[in-house]
């Protein structure tokens, strides 16, 4: 009996550690036409195929906010636009992922995700100079051309068939790059040649297929299952979290049960703990509550999973303790500090914080220490 269950056992097990079959999707062959697409822009309108008729060539690029290969590629992809548009030259951006199958830990280099409303505030701040199309929804038409990764390129000649699909350069540090593919492709074509690279791997971050919501929500459970605890601070411990020796950027929330802006914008610090802690970064809370609601602002954590650093002054003499921390401070809660790992501060905020302002600093921050 046992022989006899062992192929179907191994059966299962095998099916069970393949990739998903949804991340399967093949890219689109060299020769082929460019799929239709109907999907809304940031700017408001619904952008088609047929928008771009009158372009020689049209450059499909499939790129999204989250992932620092795309990021990397931006500034390049608006050179392009800019370059080649007297040319005849069209290209339009397309999102491709869910949103819903992103993890908070997959966030850890950028400010935005890649949200439909997320994309609108990149491209404003970028300010792109091409149509950036939201394909998160359905997946449809990325599905149909099978991109691989962020950023991946598909160059369409004017009879609106692919020409090159890949990789726009060598290399995402600009510094490196030695093989220009899209720039190469798009002056063979122009000059009624053939590229004289059609096709290359396309490095960066792997495609969202929607499907992985599970794996998302599996995710954060496990966060949610870690433990959370609190320490009373004294003078030193709060001259020595000013002083910041821990080689992160240490991002320092003072906050109290009874002050609801506190609680209101709480939930963001754990977004952002859990969005960069995997890199140089630590989240630390302090209460200024009495020694005594200690049960009360533990059970608060508890709640919201804050299994960071997290303390509650030591003694009723706040005055003696804020001094300990910032002189400067004159009491408000919630208070809001960034240090630097040297321990300079490179954000403060008395009252409600800016998150986006928040995720940016952090951000600018570890990549300026530690390049992508």
């Amino acid at each position: 009996m046992m022989n006899f269950l062992l192929p179907i056992l191994f059966s299962s097990l095998t099916i069970l550690f393949q990739p998903n079959i949804l991340d399967e999707v093949p890219t689109l062959p060299l020769g082929a036409s460019a799929p239709e697409f109907n999907l809304p822009g940031i700017d408001g309108r619904n952008w088609t195929l047929k928008d771009f008729a009158d372009a020689k060539i049209l450059i499909v690029t499939f790129t999204c906010n989250h992932c620092p290969t795309a990021q990397y590629y931006e500034n390049r992809i608006k050179q392009i636009v800019t370059d080649y548009k007297s040319k005849g030259v069209a290209l339009v951006a397309i999102m491709p992922n869910d949103p819903l199958s992103v993890r908070l830990d997959e966030l850890g280099w950028t400010d935005l995700s890649d949200t439909f409303a997320e994309m609108k505030i990149r491209a404003k701040d970028r300010q792109f100079n091409f149509p950036y199309l939201y394909d998160g929804e359905t997946e449809a038409v990325s599905r149909a051309y099978g991109p691989v990764s962020t950023p991946h390129v598909f160059v369409f000649d004017a009879e609106r068939k692919l020409r090159y699909v890949g990789a726009i350069d060598n290399s995402e540090r600009i510094q490196h790059v030695t093989k220009n593919y899209l720039r190469d492709a798009l002056d063979a074509l122009l000059a009624g040649k053939e590229p004289p690279v059609t096709q290359t791997k396309a490095v960066g971050c792997s495609i969202k297929w929607a499907g992985k919501e599970e794996q998302v929500k599996a995710y954060m459970e496990q966060l949610d299952e870690e433990p959370v605890s609190i320490t009373k601070a004294d003078t030193t411990v709060l001259q020595t979290l000013k002083k910041n020796d821990s080689g992160k950027f240490r991002l320092i929330n003072f906050w109290a049960t009874w002050c609801a802006p506190c609680l209101a914008e709480f939930d963001q610090f754990i977004t952002v703990d859990r969005m960069y802690r995997h890199r140089d970064f630590e989240l630390v809370t302090v209460s200024i509550n009495e020694p005594d609601e200690e049960n009360q602002v533990l059970a608060f954590l508890k709640k919201k999973h804050a299994s960071n650093s997290n303390f509650i002054f030591a003694s009723s003499d706040r005055d003696q303790l804020m001094n300990a921390f910032d002189t400067q401070w004159q009491g408000a809660v919630p208070f809001t500090v960034l240090l630097d790992p040297d321990g300079k501060i490179i954000y403060r905020e008395v009252g409600s914080v800016d998150i986006l302002a928040v995720k940016r600093a952090i951000q600018k921050g570890l990549n300026e220490r530690k390049p992508w």
